[in-house]
């Protein structure tokens, strides 16, 4: 997928201190699913065009840009769309890292997560998908599916040492 010259830009991500990023995004009906298709065209641009800009960036989360319904899109090797997940299975062992944002990427925190989950959704075809996620993209869903319920990785910090200023 190019990066289209349609007038999209990074500032469709909303940053910190937008209240949007706060809400509990709802379930999407499956009858919903064909009129949000240009919803995760842009979202898949958006990756692209963030990763371009920071050198990071593998998905993105409905409510940070505005869309306030329970979709993950993911831009890896190929785009993908993660309708109403939820984890299954959460591993007990965890694992600390840095963990960036495309709504404050300027910072980053320190946080614990799990180092494996099952996940549960439908793609954008309206399939029920399973997946088993170790390390990276274990991390990186937790992530996602925290904003769906309006948490950002900052809640996660215990004191000023857990951020980090990154230019």
């Amino acid at each position: 997928m190019e990066i289209t010259n349609s007038i999209i830009g990074l500032d469709a991500i909303l940053l910190l201190g937008d209240p949007r990023l706060r809400q509990v995004c709802e379930p999407v009906v499956p009858a919903e699913i064909a009129a949000l298709q240009p919803w995760f065209d842009r979202m898949h641009q958006l990756i692209l065009l963030f990763r371009k800009t920071y050198g990071r960036g593998r998905a993105i989360a409905a409510p940070q840009v505005g869309l306030l319904k329970r979709v993950v899109c993911l831009y890896i090797d190929e785009p993908q769309v993660l309708i109403n997940p939820t984890f299954t299975q959460r591993s007990e062992e965890m694992f600390e890292l840095w963990d960036d944002c495309m709504s404050f990427p300027n910072l980053l925190v320190r946080l614990k997560r799990h180092h494996s989950v099952q996940l549960h959704f439908l793609d954008q075809y309206g399939q029920s998908q399973t997946w088993n996620l170790e390390g990276d993209l274990s991390e990186l869903l937790q992530h996602e599916l925290d904003h769906l319920d309006g948490i950002l990785a900052l809640d996660y910090a215990r004191n000023a040492d857990d951020l980090k200023w990154v230019v």
